[in-house]
């Protein structure tokens, strides 16, 4: 199971989902360019220390991307007609989460093997994407079993 930001925006939602990432033992896929400096002081203050345990790796493109990773892609969007709850999860998915500012392009949506939204009471508009990545994340790592071990 991995996450993939698709050129972020904001880098305390990297630095978020990073340190998701690290807590749950999840790989991160980064694809630039960002929309901020990778070493911005905003990102390690929402990463904090867990930067340091994150597991992480940075893509040029999205066509270094898919050479790097061409498992099932799962992208989260507003546009999705399909629950994340619809889902039968793979513990090699890729989770894929856009812009903040503008999604991913047509292009992304088509190369896309599920699109996927989390449920929302009419009206609301959207969760932030650390918030969604951390909701659908969950139910991928309770259905495949992929959740970190409590220790004794």
């Amino acid at each position: 199971m991995r996450l993939a930001l698709y050129q972020p925006d904001i880098p305390q939602n990297a630095g978020a989902i990073l340190r998701l990432g690290a807590c749950l033992g999840v790989g991160v896929d980064i694809i630039e360019p960002c929309g901020f400096f990778f070493d911005d002081k905003r990102l390690r203050r929402a990463g904090m220390d867990y930067l340091a345990i994150a597991s992480f790796e940075r893509h040029r493109d999205w066509a270094a991307f898919r050479a790097a990773r061409p498992q099932r892609l799962l992208l989260l969007t507003t546009k999705a007609t399909l629950g994340h709850l619809e889902v039968d999860f793979a513990a090699d998915d890729i989770l894929l989460l856009g812009r903040e500012s503008a999604g991913v392009p047509e292009s992304v949506h088509r190369e896309a093997d599920l699109r996927l939204a989390v449920p929302l009471v009419a009206g609301a508009r959207s969760l932030n994407i650390a918030t969604a990545a951390a909701l659908v994340l969950g139910e991928a790592l309770r259905q495949t079993q992929g959740f970190p071990k409590l220790a004794p």
